[in-house]
């Protein structure tokens, strides 16, 4: 009796602190900063296509912007953006590839801009099938001409995460700018390093986490992190637990190891969130030979939007 006595208290305990944890385990969103916003304000953003949609298997409309080349295209690109943006973000590096006989699709990742619900997935591997179908229908359309997948930030772990899945068997390569392995990677800066782009709920995340360990899922829609606000309404502001999860790799390492294309990463060399010079001794120590290109002068969001960035990118997507 006593044993069942304590572990009836035990048990109480553990739901009050862990309900304390994701009821209160929250937090403010930081202010918004302008070192990622205001490379935006003077980037060119004419000729930006018109969003068009396909239908993912759940019947939900996935948004995406397509700008062909001139010509019969060498290769076709599919783009994923970085945390909280849209297709429209990865437009400026688009148009420069399309110039360069590069059919390039860029992608509203489902719980960004118009695809699906803001903020939010329905399962886990949701994001992983949108891709898969995304190559099907990329494919259909450019039957026969190499495809290459480009990541930015969140989008290249994501990217990575792709590499080492099936559908990664579909591209000839796959490019990862300023890639975010994790926040306990060796290349990214710590919290209090970083500019100030997200408040995690930490308390929440780890009690999220401990559920999810006993196979409670019920609470995997609440939101864990919180982006600054930076006044452009297609960001997103906040992510679920299960989009957060969801939208990067879970394991570089393994990812690395296990890529089914081969890898090249590019990043700037005053990048706000990861340390440059960590990424080639990072990739080496697992599988080494993955080109790593440093580019002087570039800022985290620059990498995407100014001129310099784009002979190193333009070399990684074509080997």
């Amino acid at each position: 009796m006593r044993m069942l006595i304590g572990f009836a208290i035990t048990l109480l305990v553990v739901v009050v602190v862990l309900g304390g944890m994701i009821a209160f385990g929250t937090g403010k969103a930081p202010e918004a900063m302008q070192a990622l916003s205001s490379p935006f304000r003077n980037t060119d953003m004419s000729g930006l296509p018109a969003a068009r949609t396909m239908k993912a298997r759940d019947g939900v409309d996935l948004t995406y912007r397509v700008i062909q080349a001139g010509s019969a295209p060498e290769r076709i690109v599919i783009m994923v953006h970085g945390s909280t943006a849209s297709s429209s973000s990865m437009h400026p590096l688009a148009k420069v590839l399309a110039a360069q006989t590069m059919t390039v699709y860029t992608l509203d990742m489902r719980g960004h801009g118009d695809s699906g619900r803001r903020g939010d997935l329905d399962y886990p591997a949701q994001l992983d099938d949108d891709l898969s179908e995304t190559v099907a229908f990329v494919k259909k359309q450019h039957p026969g001409v190499p495809l290459v997948l480009v990541g930015f930030s969140a989008g290249g772990g994501f990217s990575l995460h792709s590499a080492a899945a099936p559908v990664g068997k579909n591209f000839e390569r796959v490019v990862l700018l300023a890639p975010m392995f994790g926040v306990r990677a060796p290349t990214t800066k710590p919290l209090s390093d970083q500019a100030p782009l997200v408040t995690p709920f930490v308390p929440r995340i780890i009690a999220l986490t401990i559920l999810n360990a006993i196979g409670i899922h019920a609470f995997d829609h609440l939101q864990t992190l919180a982006f600054g606000d930076f006044g452009r309404p297609e960001l997103q502001s906040n992510y679920s637990f299960l989009l957060m999860r969801g939208f990067g790799t879970g394991d570089y390492a393994g990812d690395v190891r296990n890529a089914n294309a081969p890898l090249a990463v590019v990043v700037g060399a005053d990048d706000n969130f990861f340390y440059p010079d960590k990424y080639a001794p990072t990739l080496d120590a697992i599988r080494p030979g993955i080109p790593v290109t440093i580019v002087p002068g570039l800022a985290h969001i620059p990498l995407i939007v100014e001129p310099e960035a784009i002979p190193a990118i333009t070399k990684a997507i074509r080997g």
